[in-house]
Parts: structure tokens; sequence; C-alpha cells
């Protein structure tokens, strides 16, 4: 017997052949179902290149009548724009197609305006993502980057009871924490109990690390829905590679860009084969990837419902055997952490 169409399925509007195929589980304890694949729309800004607009509002009207009914954002994301142009896309979604969630904390690109976790800020950011998502409610509202933080008590006594005021008042329903920075993570959690509904971990299950599932036991402990983002290293592990912010060291980017060479010589996109294995972990509730063209949309969800070709599968096994053990260091735990310190020092001494 085929399990039911979950809440978010709007007949006459959803591909239902493609919303049976997506796998739908419990969002910790909220009582969602969430798309096994879901999108995560950093993509949605400059933060990874030139933005086609009408290709990206396309992209997320394809990716939600294709069964995803996850959408991650965030205020950082082109300091709105990623908001605004969801905002745009949802004009031609129904609401009940989807559930979309946002972050606090994280802001501006320059330094000085980067991090605010106060809760003047965040409830004027909560108000802000309402107006650009053009929601009433908002269903998941996330502590961005939360080491980042002058400290962990602003957090438990400025942000998140702001949140918790915000959830009272109907603005949003759940709460969530995400970081790098595993070993905080398990801080923050263990720090205030049941008080979260979600976590989201970022470039921790990838083709180049696995740390995620070492917390996994923590965080499924506290009842939490696990988001697993960013299985291709926020860029690393495509074959058009990183942007020229990202955080990895010279010699992690010099491995991958042998990887992408690799494939890209056998007319494979390495992004397809991050995006397969990424999605293999058992545990999370959620897989989110950024996918702002329709073409991306097509490369993910094929890599989740047909898996591999014998030639991919090939490439792939290649590269795990040979090029990426090559790698010195598996993370970039504490580098933006460092420079963003180090610019906050040099800012006061000036």
């Amino acid at each position: 017997m085929a399990p039911p169409l979950p809440e978010t399925f709007v007949k006459g509007f959803h591909s239902e052949k493609h919303v049976k195929s997506m796998e739908y589980s419990l969002f910790g304890c909220t009582g969602m179902m969430v798309s096994k694949v879901s999108l995560g729309c950093a993509t949605l800004s400059h933060l990874f290149g030139d933005l086609d607009v009408e290709d990206a509002i396309k992209a997320v009207e394809m990716a939600v009548r294709q069964g995803i009914n996850y959408i991650d954002t965030a205020p950082y994301y082109g300091q709105g724009r990623s908001e605004e142009v969801l905002g745009l896309a949802f004009k031609n979604i129904p609401r009940q197609a989807f559930y979309v969630a946002t972050k606090v904390g994280r802001y501006e690109r320059h330094f000085e305006g980067m991090f605010d976790y106060s809760a003047k800020k965040t409830r004027e950011s909560v108000e802000k993502s309402l107006r650009l998502l053009g929601v009433d409610c908002i269903d998941v509202v996330q502590i961005h980057d939360v080491e980042f933080s002058p400290s962990l008590e602003l957090v438990l006594q400025e942000t998140l009871p702001t949140l918790e005021e915000l959830r009272s008042e109907g603005k949003l329903k759940f709460i969530g924490v995400s970081d790098y920075s595993m070993d905080f993570l398990k801080k923050v959690i263990t720090s205030a109990p049941g008080r979260f509904d979600s976590v989201l971990c970022y470039s921790r299950n990838t083709l180049i690390d696995n740390t995620l599932k070492n917390y996994l036991p923590c965080f499924m402990q506290n009842k939490l829905a696990v988001i697993c983002a960013a299985g291709h290293a926020l860029g690393l592990l495509t074959n058009a590679g990183p942007q020229p912010w990202h955080p990895a060291d010279e010699q992690m980017k010099v491995v991958c860009r042998e990887a992408s060479d690799y494939c890209a010589q056998r007319g494979i996109e390495l992004g397809k084969l991050a995006m397969f294995h990424f999605i293999q972990l058992a545990g999370p509730v959620t897989f989110l990837a950024g996918m702002q063209t329709q073409k991306l949309v097509e490369i993910n969800l094929t890599a989740y419902r047909e898996g591999l070709s014998a030639e991919e599968s090939e490439a792939l096994a290649h590269l795990m055997k040979t090029v990426f053990p090559k790698i010195q260091r598996k993370n970039w735990d504490g580098n933006e952490l460092e420079r963003y310190r180090a610019a906050m020092k040099a800012s006061t001494n000036k």
C-alpha cells in the first residue's frame, strides 16, 4: 500500500507522481511531515555568483511541484535578497504546499554589522522576514551560526526568549539552531533542554567530512529534527568550484579542484556524486541543498530518485579511494570565527 500523500500536497498544483516518489518524515516532535530533499536558498543571492532571478523563481516552483516541501533561507543570504526572491516565488505557490524556515543572528557582510543576537534585533528581523517572504507565520526560525554570539548567555537570555515570545504571538511555529561547529551546537542544545525543535548542521556529511554521524545520537536523544545541509560543501564539491569567500584552506581546495577536473573530463557532475553520497546517511529528517536553477533541481532530484549510473559510481569510488584521502584537514572548523575575531579586534584598536 502506497504511503499517504503529505498534508502539503495540493491537487492541481503538485505533480502527484513526483510527490509519491518523495520520502516524507516527521520533523522531530513538530507534527510536520518534511520531504527528504529540501531546498536551501543561500544560492538565491550574490553569495554564489550571479543570479538569474526569473530562473530562480521557476526553480523554486519546480522544486515544490516535484515534492520538496521544506525551504530554508536567512537574512544573511544577500541581506534579504534570498527572502525577497522567495517572496516572489511564493506568489505562484499555494501556502499549504510548503514549510519555510529562516534565521536570526547573522546579517551583514561587513564584520561590524555581521552578527547581532539582541532581543531588539531578533524581533525586528523576524518582522522583516515575514514582510519579505509574504507570509503570516514562519514555520521555523533558527538562531544562525550561534558560536559567533559574544556569549552563550546572550543567546539564552535574549535571542531564544524573544523567539519564544514571537511564537506565542503566532508569528512563528518552531525554533531551531544552526552552526558549523558541532561541539558548540551540542553545548547550546544541552544548555537549553527542550527549548529547541530542530538543529541544522552544514557541510558535516559530505564526501570529505562525516563528522555529523558522531553527534546524531545526542541530537536525536534530545528529540530534535536534524537538518543535514550543504552536501556540496558550500560549492567545493561541484564542477563549478567554490566562491572566493569559501573558508576552507588552500590544500583542501586544491584537492577538490582535482576531483572536479577528473569529473569534468568524463562529462560527470561532481555535484551529483556529492548529492547522492549526502542523502545516504540515516538519522537526519531532511537533506538541504542549494538549487538556484531548474537544471540544478533536476540534477539533485535525479540523484535522489535514480541514483548514479555505472560510470558515475566508478568515478565516485575512484575519488573516495584515490583523491579525497589527500586532504590533510577534513574541515574548516574555527577558520571563519578566527577571521571574524581578528577583524573585530583590529576595528576596536583603530
